[in-house]
């Protein structure tokens, strides 16, 4: 499989899974399109050709050619930075054929435009009830905060370390988000949770949400108590980063009772509080484990790849038999935590 395949089908995969629907994602990319012809040579320079095919900013291949071929094994991580930039070649040398180094988390152009993908939070405050005028306002308020603590970082240093070393490097941020989101909502649209404990006994039937527990980093209510009624839950996983903390306010007039999310600062807490609408953290690194398996799943559907562990990114296959990856799951194995291996 080229890398280049990879990377459409991440793109694939994020649009199937979006919560604005794939006629507006259609409607986003013409505009773009339209947009486009019309600048000139100086303002076409600032844009990514790759935006007039992918709406995610924070997904690209960060470096190798489209054309190489992803044939062999898979180093995968929620964040990879030059330290497993460095294992990847360590392992090349040691004989293990590393052919791409995959991260959830972006870097590079990647990171750098990530508040373009804000603007997704718009329309899923729109979709909830929110009036389009005020999620609009509220967004782009947040986006300037975001673009503002990108502006300082040293976006390209691990993309460096790759192309020194000749290792083919990409992240996968919002379609593995959305892939999550959609799973997650699937499911309590579904169990219907009476009370907060619904949700966190669903969160652990999930095996990267049960191997997090396992780790000491289990699924916790932010604002609310088991006992609480869920009212309408809301699964808020996708859009970039957290969104703005004035949002609470309308969710609860629009009827959110109760949102599950991956992380939220204190600031977003305390709005949430305010606002009493519950919120339940599934934990950061898991719900970004499950978003990256589900799309692995895809991935190994068209190709058998081994996949390699790392930087907290626990391997689970749901298509319905389990490959051997890291030195991680084989000890998880021969323990038997669980009387039965994940599945």
């Amino acid at each position: 499989m080229k890398l280049n395949d990879i990377y459409k089908l991440a793109i694939k995969k994020g649009i199937e899974n979006d919560p604005r629907g794939t006629t507006r994602i259609k409607k986003l990319l013409k505009d773009c399109k339209t947009d486009y012809k019309k600048m000139s040579i100086e303002e076409k320079d600032k844009i990514s050709p790759d935006s007039l095919f992918n709406p995610y900013s924070d997904t690209r291949v960060l470096y190798g050619s489209p054309d190489c071929q992803v044939k062999n094994a898979i180093l995968v991580g929620i964040d990879i930075k030059c330290g497993e930039i460095l294992l990847a070649h360590h392992l090349r040398k040691k004989g293990t054929k590393v052919d791409l180094v995959l991260a959830h988390h972006p870097v590079g152009l990647a990171i750098s435009k990530l508040y373009d993908v804000m603007n997704m939070q718009k329309d899923i405050l729109f979709d909830l009830g929110v009036p389009i005028n005020i999620s609009q306002g509220i967004t782009e308020e947040k986006i300037g905060e975001i673009e503002r603590l990108i502006m300082p970082l040293n976006v390209n240093r691990d993309i460096d370390m790759a192309e020194i070393l000749d290792i083919p490097y990409m992240c996968v941020h919002t379609p593995a988000d959305n892939m999550v989101a959609e799973y997650l909502q699937d499911i309590f649209d579904k169990e219907k949770p009476e009370t907060l404990s619904d949700i966190t006994d669903i969160l652990h039937e999930i095996p990267e949400f049960r191997y997090s527990t396992r780790k000491h980093m289990p699924p916790q209510l932010f604002v609310g108590n088991k006992k609480s009624k869920c009212g309408k839950v809301v699964v808020d996983m996708t859009g970039g980063t957290e969104g703005s903390d004035k949002a609470f306010r309308y969710l609860a007039h629009a009827g959110v009772g109760t949102i599950v999310g991956m992380h939220v600062s204190e600031k977003f807490r305390l709005a949430a509080k305010e606002n009493y609408i519950n919120v339940v953290i599934a934990g950061h690194i898991a719900s970004d484990t499950l978003g990256m398996n589900l799309f692995l799943d895809e991935v190994l559907k068209k190709v058998e790849l081994d996949i390699i562990e790392c930087s907290g990114f626990y391997r689970v296959d749901r298509r319905g038999k389990i490959k051997k990856a890291s030195m991680m799951s084989k000890k998880l194995k021969q323990k038997d935590l669980d009387g039965k291996y994940f599945k």
